[in-house]
């Protein structure tokens, strides 16, 4: 998707909904839904143009567009809260039916999430944070769980900050289970920047060990 003003679309979720509403065709909904949150026919038009809208492939991302399209959070008050909130109302979570697509681009399987957002658009919040969680799980295991099997890999690493949601947590490490993958799961070190954190000054630290850095 399109991040239009790059950072501060993550504490403006509203942005990210504007571009998936014009990735789907839908951009004449763009300011009817917004234009009391900000600049609303600004972003439509840049994300249209392409103009200080880089794409992004962030999960996190894809969270904040599910919140602005149900309206949890247009606007946040930080990073993440928005997502956070959208955590708050899963009840049960459920799998849309051609929820995600998978494609092959030079020989790199792409996920493609677009038909969950056309559906949470017309949803509300209850409703769409147990289908937004259900089936993100559902098409990352699918997702995944070829290549893994074209590598002979019967284990897989999670983390990242959206590994923080645990429900997104357990869906998937109940998915891959399913699928006779086993997740490992950050335990010791957080999954977000903090664990981040620690597994680059691992790096520098075997680096400088090999000496190919210098401490200077």
């Amino acid at each position: 998707l399109a991040q239009p003003g790059g950072d501060v679309a993550a504490r403006q979720p509203w942005r990210m909904a504007a571009a998936a509403l014009v990735a789907l065709g839908r951009g004449g909904e763009v300011v009817p839904r917004f234009a009391s949150f900000g600049p609303a026919e600004g972003v439509r038009r840049m994300v249209e143009r392409g103009i200080g809208a880089p794409p992004t492939s962030s999960c996190g991302r894809l969270f904040d567009a599910a919140c602005g399209l149900l309206g949890v959070r247009p606007v946040a008050g930080f990073e993440g809260e928005a997502p956070m909130v959208l955590e708050s109302r899963v009840r049960s979570p459920a799998v849309m039916d051609g929820g995600w697509r998978v494609r092959e681009e030079a020989g790199v399987r792409l996920l493609d999430l677009l038909p969950l957002l056309d559906r949470l658009a017309d949803l509300e919040a209850q409703a769409g944070a147990d289908l937004f969680h259900g089936t993100l799980a559902a098409a990352l295991v699918d997702w995944a769980v070829p290549v893994l099997e074209g590598r002979g890999l019967g284990v897989v690493a999670l983390s990242g900050g959206c590994l923080m949601n645990a429900v997104l947590a357990e869906g998937l490490a109940a998915g891959f289970a399913a699928r006779g993958v086993r997740a490992l799961l950050p335990r010791l070190a957080p999954a977000n920047d903090g664990g981040l954190a620690l597994g680059q000054a691992w790096v520098a630290a075997t680096l400088l060990v090999h000496g190919v850095l210098s401490e200077g």
